[in-house]
């Protein structure tokens, strides 16, 4: 059998990690089933990450790396500030709703890795990630509908996504869709209403 070389390995076991710890729970990731998931042998699990807690830091990444790119690719033509938020906004919640799996993964990744010094560093990584995107997001939704943001992007970014996780958090506990589109409604009028002026920021 021909060897795969690790940077071809590697996203297939990022990939087989993710499909399996997003099914099961992360505690069923255990380098043996990985393994098994993706069918070749644990060795090339230990070769290709050296330690799980490595493997868990590469599914966390992954992980953000897919999220920012679905908010990047986001990006309504010709619309009005507050059209653009709320498409973006939309979406991204379809994105949850689509792959509520791969959102329940991530948030019990967040949670284990808070006690964890080194995987804790990813955590932090995913977060500034994820706002700097929103930020510039709002940021360029404003100059382009020649809007004078009444604060700055990112306060406008940190508020709507602390209210966005709590949400997800009380849909993956809840499961239904008609109490949590009601509170995303409420929250894009308040992200908008803050970026507009409508609502008062304390600093």
């Amino acid at each position: 059998m021909a060897h795969t070389p690790v940077a071809e390995r590697r996203p297939q076991l990022v990939q087989a990690a993710i499909k399996l710890m997003a099914r099961e729970g992360i505690s069923a990731g255990s380098t043996r089933a990985v393994a098994a998931e993706l069918g070749v042998a644990q060795a090339t699990v230990h070769y290709t990450f050296g330690t799980k807690q490595e493997l868990y830091r590469a599914v966390l990444e992954e992980l953000t790396r897919s999220q920012v790119a679905q908010v990047e690719q986001v990006v309504p033509a010709e619309l009005g500030f507050e059209e653009t938020l709320g498409t973006w906004i939309d979406v991204l919640w379809q994105s949850v709703r689509a792959q509520r799996d791969r959102y329940l993964l991530l948030t019990e990744l967040t949670a284990f890795a808070l006690r964890d010094p080194y995987l804790h560093e990813a955590t932090i990584e995913h977060t500034r990630n994820v706002t700097a995107i929103v930020t510039r997001l709002v940021g360029e939704a404003a100059s382009g509908s020649g809007l004078e943001p009444a604060v700055e992007p990112e306060v406008v970014a940190r508020f709507f996504l602390a209210g966005f996780d709590g949400l997800i958090l009380y849909y993956l506990t809840e499961g239904e869709d008609e109490p949590a589109n009601l509170q995303l409604s409420h929250l894009r009028a308040a992200t908008i209403a803050l970026a507009t002026g409508r609502l008062s920021a304390t600093s």
